[in-house]
């Protein structure tokens, strides 16, 4: 059976991090993620964790700056010592509430100077990573959602992941992105299995729910449980009312 992932990010938005998890539980998820989960304390996070049994698949680095424009800082040449301690605060987070994965946001940049830094904090992000049991994805955002962010494509990531060079990095595959940037999504998947992450939905083009718009969910999910995907699928989208009230595709994999 499919089982899929509450990107708390997003989903109960409204509720603590912690009650947000609970809620994930009483709706049939299967797991859970997050985006910045820093304002809270990674014991209540670790309890509400316990308490309803789901795992915390994972998190991402913080942004930056967010109000002079920062989305994320290992890519921006000369701020390699802040997007280290981005990374380093991700990863004792990670360790401090068990979860799973940190997503290294690359941030605004581009040429080869932008690659060779996201290529060097990656290489101290993996190596820190590796020694907690913890994986490092970095994710392709698309142009219009986030304009200026430097990683954009999966093949752009392959380079990236090919050129670091260690087993612990990995794509995390949002397809609400993908469709955007590239499409083909089930040849792609199937091409890019081996370096995939983590999988993420939502619908396009409206990050709603993953029950309308031009993605096939019922296929796309069907077919990767053909290839024998069997983590559970990130539900990151935006709630078209409140959480509760737009379930509904949920419920009907069950």
């Amino acid at each position: 059976m499919l089982r899929f992932s509450a990107n708390l990010g997003f989903l109960w938005q409204e509720l603590s991090l912690p009650d947000a998890i609970r809620a994930a539980k009483a709706a049939g998820f299967d797991a859970v993620e997050c985006h910045y989960p820093y304002d809270t304390p990674p014991e209540a996070v670790r309890e509400a964790l316990g308490e309803t049994g789901l795992a915390m698949l994972g998190l991402n680095t913080a942004r930056g700056n967010v109000a002079a424009g920062d989305n994320g800082l290992a890519a921006i040449p000369g701020r390699q010592d802040e997007a280290r301690g981005a990374i380093d605060q991700a990863l004792d987070y990670a360790v401090a509430i068990g979860a799973q994965n940190v997503h290294v946001m690359a941030g605004k940049a581009e040429g080869e100077e932008a690659r060779a830094t996201f290529i060097a904090n990656l290489r101290h992000a993996c190596e820190r990573a590796a020694a907690v049991g913890v994986t490092v994805l970095i994710e392709p955002l698309n142009r219009r959602d986030a304009p200026g962010y430097f990683l954009q494509t999966a093949d752009q990531a392959l380079d990236i992941i090919s050129a670091v060079g260690t087993p612990n990095l990995k794509l995390m595959f949002d397809c609400y992105h993908l469709q955007i940037m590239q499409g083909d999504l089930t040849h792609r998947l199937q091409a890019h299995m081996a370096a995939i992450g983590h999988i993420q939905i939502a619908a396009v083009p409206d990050r709603r729910e993953p029950d309308h718009g031009e993605i096939d969910y019922r296929y796309l999910l069907r077919f990767l449980e053909s290839l024998g995907y069997d983590r559970p699928i990130g539900a990151e989208y935006r709630p078209a009312t409140t959480t509760d009230a737009g379930l509904a595709w949920l419920q009907a994999y069950r």
